[in-house]
């Protein structure tokens, strides 16, 4: 069941009825203890299933294009093109990823907003023509090396337009992009549609109001030009619940049907990353080393235990240098779990968790209750699934995190009734029966 990120081939463990992701944890939490320690991910790819299940009873009118940045893992890039979704790729080598998989140039789009000239090339090689351009240089760029190519202007949204870190930020205002249609029709590029993106820290449903509304624009603007637009890419930006999708399709549908109608001859698409993966994996780490500081220390987060009592910092065998490479530049969406069985009544401490580099950056959660920890124990941190898979940093000879996929019986079925084979496009899958089985002590082994 295990597999590394750059393995071709893997297993993946068909857990019995009765068997659960607890069950998985606890046997390689107990294998790891014999055998070194070391960090690993357990990737439940059922959830990859339900997810699109999820996307296709709601959003079906949406054709999902993953975005391979947010997780190349081998498993979940050959599921998701077993499930028929398209890729967005951001380089040659995730473009090289998807079509190993025989996924066709058609499924595939380039949508980096900075291109390197060999990469567009490669692209215009292979037949990736679809790609998104949000400033003149780009254009350029394009009309040089790809003469095949076929844009879609990436338009700016509300939510980041004007703000802190709006030097940061992509996309053209709606004024600009009559420039850019000139440019196109000066360089003999054809347009063929639009993009904006609305961030999944956005609340405001009027950002998606008035992003299709200047897409509507931009196409009615292109029509002048004599551009046939065929194609809206509403961008990213799904966090991963039912609700949050719903509540996004209950915007957008209406405003589809008038500005985007079916019949139209126009193809709606999205770049869904970290709804497909997210909740898909869980990363379990070792405390290596732990200190105790006076509890006054902590300068916010959780409401101190009493001054009397001791403040903990944990360091763990796994960091910013490695699978919590997103902490570096957001929040970390999940809470770290005991692995190990403590009383409920167990006095809880204020502590901090650091990465093992002892780098001030290297901080994983700044503070949070937990009962007192040893060096050995385990945590385990749930919806790890995207940006979690980077290559990690060569400090202290750090070991990449094994993965060991899983999926039950019940999910696999689920797949076949949806007419997904392991002999259709899923070349890599080993399915290998699963080797956790509970003993009448109820206890975990692992079959030679």
């Amino acid at each position: 069941m295990k597999g590394f990120i750059d393995d071709a081939n893997y297993s993946v463990g068909l857990l019995d009825e009765g068997t659960n992701l607890g069950n998985v944890i606890d046997n390689y939490v107990n294998e790891h203890t014999l055998t070194g320690k070391n960090a690993f991910f357990v990737g439940d790819l059922g959830k990859i299933v339900k997810k699109h299940s999820q996307w296709q009873n709601v959003v079906a009118q949406i054709k999902p294009f993953y975005m391979v940045k947010c997780n190349s893992t081998p498993a979940v890039l050959e599921i998701l093109a077993a499930l028929g979704t398209g890729f967005a790729c951001s380089n040659k080598n995730e473009m090289v990823l998807v079509q190993e998989l025989g996924v066709s140039p058609e499924n595939i789009i380039y949508i980096s907003p900075c291109k390197q000239v060999s990469q567009i090339k490669y692209a215009a090689k292979v037949g990736v023509n679809i790609m998104t351009c949000d400033n003149d240089v780009e254009l350029k760029k394009i009309a040089r090396n790809h003469p095949n190519a076929k844009v879609l202007l990436h338009i700016a949204t509300e939510d980041n337009i004007g703000g802190e870190e709006d030097n940061m930020k992509f996309g053209t205002t709606l004024k600009n992009c009559r420039h850019l249609l000139e440019c196109a029709k000066e360089l003999d590029v054809q347009i063929i549609g639009v993009k904006f993106h609305v961030s999944s820290a956005c609340k405001e449903s009027q950002v998606y109001v008035h992003a299709l509304s200047d897409a509507r624009c931009v196409f009615d603007m292109a029509g002048e030009f004599g551009f046939k637009m065929n194609m809206l890419d509403i961008g990213g930006g799904f966090t991963g619940t039912e609700f949050q999708l719903e509540e996004v399709n209950h915007v957008i549908s209406p405003l589809l049907d008038v500005y985007f109608p079916e019949g139209s001859g126009i193809k709606i698409i999205s770049e869904p990353g970290s709804y497909y993966v997210s909740s898909a994996f869980t990363l379990a780490v070792n405390i290596i080393a732990k200190k105790v500081v006076e509890n006054d220390k902590f300068s916010s987060g959780v409401e101190k235990t009493g001054s009397d009592e001791p403040a903990f910092m944990y360091y763990m065998n796994d960091g910013v240098y490695g699978s919590f490479a997103c902490k570096l530049s957001e929040d970390l969406n999940t809470i770290p779990e005991v692995h190990k069985k403590y009383k409920k009544d167990e006095p809880l401490f204020t502590s901090s968790l650091w990465g093992p580099s002892c780098d001030e950056l290297d901080q994983i959660v700044e503070s949070c209750l937990l009962p007192e920890l040893n060096v050995g124990d385990w945590l385990i941190f749930d919806n790890m699934g995207a940006d979690s898979f980077h290559e990690p940093s060569a400090f202290n000879d750090f070991q990449r995190p094994a993965i060991y996929y899983m999926m039950s019986f019940s999910d696999w079925y689920e797949m076949q009734d949806a007419g997904i084979t392991s002999d259709i496009m899923m070349k890599n899958f080993f399915f290998v029966p699963s080797c956790i089985q509970l003993n009448q002590e109820d206890s975990f082994s692992t079959e030679a």
